[in-house]
Parts: C-alpha cells; structure tokens; sequence
C-alpha cells in the first residue's frame, strides 16, 4: 500500500471507501487552490466572461476591418496562402509554376492553376498551419484576400477571449482578466498577425489553448487529490501519494501541443516547458498536502504517465496532420524508402520511413538557413521591439490613390505595442523575483511560457530569426503585465486613497495602450500616408 494508517482505519477502509471529512476537505482545497474564480459572486462571474467577451468583439471588428486589403501576398504569405490553396486542390503542397515574383501577380489576379501537378513541394513547416489558412480559402473562395486572411483573424479574435479567461484563472480576478483581452485587442504584434495568413499565430493559438487546458488540469487534479487525501482515514501517512490515473485536461493540452508542433517545429519546445511546469505543480500538490515523499511521488506518480501519455497523443496528433502526405502519390519524397531500399531506418514501413526521410532534409534545411537577410534580428532584442519586420511596404507619389502629397508611404510593420512590451520586459525581473524568493506559481507559469516560446532561440543564433516570431509567446507578454497591474489593484480592506490611486494608474496606463494603437494604426494597416508621418512613427534607425 502507498499509505501507512492504523488497523481500524485499514479495517473500515476495506468496508467502503469513506466519504471526505468536510473540513478536511475545504482546508485542503484553500492550500491547494486557493481562491477560484468559481467561487465569486454571480456579478464577478458575468464579468468573467463579458469583459474579455466585449473586447473580443471590439478587437474582432478591428480585425476583419478591411481585411481584404491589401490585395497582394504580403510578406511569407507568398508561400502559405498558395500552400493552402494547394492542399485544398492536392491534399499536399505541390511546387509552383516558376519563382514567386513569376507565379504571385497571376495568382493574386485569380490565376489559381499555378502548381505542377505531378511535382510536390519540398516544403520546410508541417501542415497543420497550412490546412487552417485552407479553411478560409474553402469557405470564402481561394481568390479571395479576405478567405486568405479569414482563418488568422477568427483564432485571433478568439484568442482574446482566451486570454482574458485564462488570466482571470490565473490571477482569480474578474478584474485582471478584462484588463488581459484589452491588452491583447490592442497590442499590435497581434493585430498586424491576426491580418496576415502566416503560419505563426496558429502557432500561438494552439500554444495558447494548452496552457488554458493545463491550468484547467491543474484545479481539477488538485481538486480530485484534496477528495482523496479527505476521505483517507484519520492518521494516515501517504508515502507517494495517490495516483490520479485519469487526467482529461492534460490530454486536451497534449492534443494542442500536437497541433502546435504540426504548424511549426517549434512547438517541441513549449511540450518540454509545459510538461515540466505540470510537473512541478504536481510535485508541489503532493508537498501541500502531506505526503513523505513528495518528490519521488511528484515524478513517479505524476511525471511518469503524464510523459507517457503526452508524448503519445503530441505525436499521433502530429503523425494524423500528414494524412495527406501520406494519400498522395506525388507528396515530395513519398517514395523515397522505396527508391532506396536498404536505406534510413529500414525497420520502419516505407511511408514512415520515407516521412523520417524527409524530416531529416527539413532539419538539414533548418540548421543551415543563415542567408543574410535585411529584417533579421537577435532574440536578445525582441522584447524591446529594436528590429520589427517589414511585412509590406510601397512607395506613393501625388497623383496615386489616397496621396495628396509629394511622396507617400503604404506599410505594415509588425511592430509589437511599446507601451505593452517595454512593460512586459521590465515586468520578466519581477517574475523572475516572485517565482523564486516567494514561489509565487502564477509568476512561474508566465515565465514558462517564455522558456519554450523565447529561450531556445538564443541557442540557435547561428540562424537568419526575425522579431516576428515572438507572437508565439505573446499571450504571456500580455499575462506579465497583467501580473503587474494585479499590483497596483487595490487589496480587499484598502482605503479610499489607495484605491483612488490603483485604478487612477491603471486607467492612465489603458489609455497609453489606445493612444498607441491610434497612433501605429496606420502602419498596422496599409494606410497610405504623407512619408513624413509615416517617419514620426520610425523611432530608432533600426525600426527602418
């Protein structure tokens, strides 16, 4: 047995399990859970949802505001607006007709028979991203800019909403998870990618979803953990603790995780960062409520089967997004096992080993992209914004549409909010403070976050990287701030002064945020504008 106890309670134990002692039971759950959300007042729980619900909506309308315009491939949409349209009509990505400044003008005038048909793609990101652009392209037509852009702007939109719940989980405030969807409906990195059909938002929905599924699991295990160790007989001692065989939650998160890993290789490292922080919440669990050894009990009880489990279901999830790879008889090296008998891992079947194949080439590529290019940057600068990609930019002069003046500019810079990020960065030396002087678990799952969105990056430098990729971890740039303003929130039992001043700065700050995304708007959105204004706006010699 896992619990040592006395004779009676093994005796009445064996007659039937016994119902949880009810004080027991609430004292566990305080420790375990603290303050829940669930347990507010009907008032907060309508906020709950109508806050981060009302700015989804206002963030949605910003979104879908013209967002067939441009009508033109901007940026790498030139590769997975046209890929999507490819799996639509092959199931597989197929290569184009020519280079892309042959094959782009026909297809952005509705020229759709662009692929050679008997010849796939050797492309470089798994499908996941791909088929999700597809959606918007089979629902509103594969001509369409708007169909190509519908799929990001609708998980960007929901997204917000995401984030304001999760943050109201996580903080356990109403409050501070309206405060998290305005952020996020007004934080330009995430505007400028919820307007264009790349690969990188899909990525940061997904990522975004497991961590909204862990943090379920987390309340829910530890619920179920508190019921258990409640209904124990009085005395016992748990030397590991029980095991909570079923975890639902945490399957929810590794099927998001999958799909995360399916859009971009990158997801591998945030299942690393999440796997070990829902590890450590579960260690963490053991300790609170009592049991010997609650580290061996955290990993053999826990850490095993959540490994095992995870990692399964992260890999059929990825292995099920190549289904049409696998249909396909023209998928780019679908055949190779077969041409190549005796080659690669020969133990495999032929599609499987013909896929590892491939993934190896992928790798190759990878590792060995470190062509200059003129928007690269560092991962050391990315929270400050210091090199923003140029997604899209045109020259006017008088006489053009919309330029009343001698020389225009027509852009989309993907130019992270400066008034959230500058903050959010500052904000990382609080969490990191927080986490380790007061274990303070909310500060430790942002920071996670961070470690499988931004912290690999620095181990591949070697690599042409852009700012861009930072909007897979933006939803915990927005939840760093929130964690700062949960500061300046006036405690229960405060003055009039102290709560006069909490919200007094909290209001100026969300007014900083709309001046800001008034001011970068026309940037964000291919307005065309007088050069010299379009000038006010680029800051530092870099942001050019």
């Amino acid at each position: 047995m896992d619990r040592v106890g006395s004779v009676a309670g093994r005796r009445a134990s064996s007659a039937g399990r016994p119902g949880p002692d009810a004080a027991r039971l609430e004292d566990l759950r305080t420790r375990l859970l603290g303050r829940l959300p669930t347990w507010d007042s009907r008032r907060e729980r309508l906020l709950g949802w109508w806050g981060p619900l009302t700015f989804a909506v206002l963030g949605g309308i910003l979104r879908f505001w013209r967002l067939d315009r441009p009508h033109q491939l901007v940026f790498d949409e030139t590769y997975y607006v046209k890929q999507g349209v490819s799996m639509l009509q092959y199931g597989t990505e197929m290569r184009w007709k020519g280079e892309g400044d042959v094959v782009d003008p026909l297809f952005t005038a509705g020229t759709l028979d662009v692929f050679r048909s008997t010849e796939g793609d050797m492309v470089v990101h798994p499908p996941v991203g791909k088929w999700v652009i597809a959606f918007g392209e089979w629902i509103f037509g594969s001509t369409s800019s708007w169909g190509w852009r519908f799929s990001v702007a609708l998980l960007g939109t929901i997204s917000i909403v995401m984030i304001g719940r999760i943050a109201r989980r996580l903080f356990a405030s109403s409050f501070l998870g309206t405060a998290a969807a305005f952020l996020t409906a007004f934080e330009g990195h995430h505007f400028v990618h919820s307007r264009t059909a790349l690969l990188d938002i899909v990525l940061m929905f997904f990522v975004l979803a497991a961590f909204g599924a862990l943090l379920l699991d987390r309340d829910w295990s530890r619920e179920r953990l508190a019921r258990v160790v409640a209904s124990a007989p009085a005395g016992t001692r748990w030397r590991l603790g029980p095991m909570l065989w079923w975890r639902p939650w945490r399957l929810v998160a590794a099927l998001m995780l999958g799909l995360a890993t399916g859009t971009k290789w990158s997801g591998l490292y945030v299942f690393a960062a999440f796997g070990l922080m829902t590890l450590f919440w579960d260690i963490g669990a053991r300790r609170t409520v009592g049991v010997r050894h609650w580290m061996a009990g955290g990993v053999l009880k826990d850490g095993v089967l959540a490994g095992v489990s995870m990692t399964l279901v992260v890999l059929a999830t990825y292995l099920a997004s190549f289904v049409g790879w696998f249909r396909s008889d023209v998928s780019y090296g679908r055949h190779w096992a077969a041409d190549n008998p005796g080659q690669g891992v020969t133990w495999l079947p032929e599609s499987l080993r013909s896929l590892l194949h491939y993934h190896h080439e992928i790798l190759t590529f990878h590792n060995g992209l470190t062509s200059p290019h003129t928007y690269e940057s560092n991962p050391w600068s990315w929270m400050v914004q210091s090199r923003p990609t140029s997604f899209f930019y045109e020259s006017k002069g008088a006489g053009d549409i919309g330029c009343e003046v001698e020389k225009c500019s027509k852009a989309i810079t993907s130019l992270g909010s400066i008034s959230i990020w500058w903050v959010a960065t500052a904000a990382l030396l609080v969490l990191v403070v927080a986490w380790a002087m007061r274990r303070d678990w909310r500060a430790g799952a942002i920071l996670a976050g961070f470690v499988g969105g931004w912290f690999p990056w620095f181990f591949i430098q070697h690599r042409t990287i852009f700012t861009f990729y930072t909007i897979s971890f933006e939803p915990f740039v927005v939840l760093a701030v929130a964690y700062l303003l949960a500061m300046l929130v006036p405690p229960a039992g405060a003055s009039e002064r102290r709560r006069q001043v909490g919200y007094a700065l909290i209001g100026a700050y969300a007014l900083l945020v709309l001046a800001n995304f008034a001011f970068y708007w026309p940037v964000w959105t291919a307005q065309v504008i007088p050069y010299e204004h379009w000038q006010w706006r680029m800051w530092f010699p870099s942001w050019v």
